[in-house]
């Protein structure tokens, strides 16, 4: 149970670290594109 919570919490956490570095990029991306 603890090893299943453990997981849960460290799956979140990749989750929305990739998620904010795909934005992150995206926004480099565009701010590029317009200059």
């Amino acid at each position: 149970m603890g090893l299943g919570v453990g997981t849960s919490c460290a799956g979140g956490f990749f989750t929305s670290t990739a998620t904010i570095l795909v934005l992150f990029i995206l926004l480099v991306i565009v701010s590029r594109a317009f200059i």
